[in-house]
């Protein structure tokens, strides 16, 4: 991983947590569980997904295919990590995230939505960290700088109801999806600062 960025934030009543932001590549990433940007579907793709389903091996299809029909838009299931339990991935957790259609059609919703929904299941298992990739914002075409705005910021709020959940790291392939994350952090941390004294941002590119 190259480019690293760490938004650390207080719980009040739940241990401190971080978000972090690293360039690089999610399946090489060890965390307890890892978000995987799916298709409605569950049927595998390119980018994240395939790479994730490449990574993982067989086994995390067939275990799809023998407990779900699909997943809505909006939503996440989790199942075992297949392969990517050899460098200590327990969980892969499939989101459903929206297709850009201009704006109006619900996408800022369902985005968050993924994501909350993401974590939520990630506290539920037991996952200290999790690694997000940039819902959406690939081939479904989401703008990255309100991609990364609405990530962060369901992200940050859903950490207060997932402490079990530590470390949030934001594993991003491309500069210019690095870039953007990094000033929706920066201008975050600076919104969170104001509520919380606690909170500050280490950016050490």
């Amino acid at each position: 991983m190259s480019d690293v960025a760490i938004l650390r934030v207080d719980r009040p009543g739940h241990a401190p947590a971080t978000i972090e932001l690293a360039k690089g590549d999610i399946t090489t990433i060890e965390v307890d569980a890892i978000v995987n940007a799916a298709n409605s579907a569950l049927a595998g793709g390119g980018g994240v997904d395939g790479a994730i389903h490449r990574a993982a091996g067989p086994e995390l299809m067939v275990e799809l295919g023998a407990r779900y029909r699909g997943c809505p838009t909006g939503s996440a299931v989790i199942t075992a990590s297949g392969r990517l339990a050899g460098h200590g991935v327990r969980h892969v957790i499939h989101a459903g995230g929206p297709v850009w259609r201009g704006g109006g059609s619900d996408e800022e919703r369902l985005l968050r939505s993924a994501y909350l929904t993401s974590l939520r299941l990630a506290g539920e298992a037991g996952a200290r960290s999790v690694a997000f990739p940039a819902i959406s914002c690939g081939i479904y075409g989401y703008p990255l700088d309100q991609g990364a705005r609405v990530a962060l910021d369901a992200v940050r709020d859903g950490l207060e109801t997932a402490p079990s959940v530590e470390r949030a790291v934001f594993v991003l392939f491309s500069g210019d999806t690095f870039a953007a994350f990094a000033d929706a952090l920066a201008i975050l941390a600076k919104r969170t600062s104001q509520e919380r004294p606690g909170t500050r941002l280490e950016d050490s590119r």
